[in-house]
């Protein structure tokens, strides 16, 4: 965190947290109504500090990506199942072995952006992941490869995920709201690659979509990669079809199947930074 000098006159509450965990041993001050309010978890996390644990979700990253000079960041989102090629053998269907090879293009897309943002002091096209195994893996593995940093936003969840060996971390954060983390995965991205992966990614990717579509984001390069994969999953031209999305809404994503084809396309994007539904100089 930021260790600069603080600018007003008054003792500052780390000085009277550590103080306080020093203080004579009595009934009055071993009582959990002594605590001060903000060394004392188990008042942060009543019902009722609901409220003040979103904004500590919000602020924690946010001021520290703003401390490390981070303006812009190409966000990968992708299946924690998907294995890397060398340890597709293990893997518990025919169709993630199949799918392993996103993983060498997830961690050569990240690669050759952080080339691009290592050029800018690790500042620009950032590259942002969950912070776990699988595609997310591979994206901070790239990162590393180019001698770069990545952001990894985890999640406490019951089964899984420990943040990958990968991940940079000083950039990586653990959230307990999924909200929050989504905001921050969005907050800064400048393209969005979406590998194959199961409810989480859908989760993601229709969030995103939604919030261009709706002129509620500015758009940004969408990129699905593994056509076959998504065809399979979505039918998207039986939605425009049927009226309950535009075909204009089509144009949102495109998709690649290598990690040059996605470089490309985000370079080369058309209405890139517009933003969907707003009548110009309003």
């Amino acid at each position: 965190m930021n260790e600069a000098p603080r600018a007003h006159p008054f003792r500052d509450s780390e000085q009277d947290r550590e103080a306080s965990h020093h203080i004579p041993d009595t009934p009055q001050t071993r009582s959990s109504t002594y605590k001060l309010a903000f060394d004392d978890t188990d008042f942060l996390t009543r019902d009722e500090l609901r409220p003040v644990r979103l904004q500590l979700e919000l602020l924690k990253p946010e001021l520290i990506m703003q401390e490390a000079g981070i303006t812009s960041t190409v966000v990968l989102f992708g299946g924690a199942r998907i294995p890397a090629p060398r340890d597709k053998d293990t893997a518990r269907t025919s169709t993630l072995r199949d799918l392993s090879k996103y993983y060498d293009e997830a961690q050569e897309f990240a690669r050759m952006v952080t080339e691009l943002s290592v050029a800018t002091g690790n500042r620009e096209k950032v590259i942002v992941s969950g912070g776990g195994p699988g595609v997310m893996e591979a994206a901070c593995r790239g990162a590393a490869d180019a001698g770069g940093v990545s952001v990894g936003l985890n999640i406490v969840l019951p089964h899984e995920q420990a943040p990958n060996a990968y991940v940079t971390p000083e950039l990586c954060f653990n959230f307990h709201y999924f909200a929050i983390r989504k905001m921050h995965f969005l907050m800064r991205a400048e393209a969005i690659a979406v590998f194959p992966g199961g409810f989480g990614t859908l989760d993601e990717l229709f969030e995103s979509l939604t919030l261009i579509q709706t002129g509620r984001m500015k758009q940004v390069p969408i990129l699905l990669f593994g056509r076959e994969f998504w065809d399979r999953i979505v039918d998207w031209q039986a939605l425009a079809d049927a009226g309950t999305i535009s075909d204009s809404d089509l144009e949102l994503f495109r998709y690649v199947d290598t990690a040059q084809d996605a470089l490309d396309a985000m370079t080369h994007w058309q209405g890139k930074g517009e933003r969907r539904g707003v009548i110009p100089g309003r």
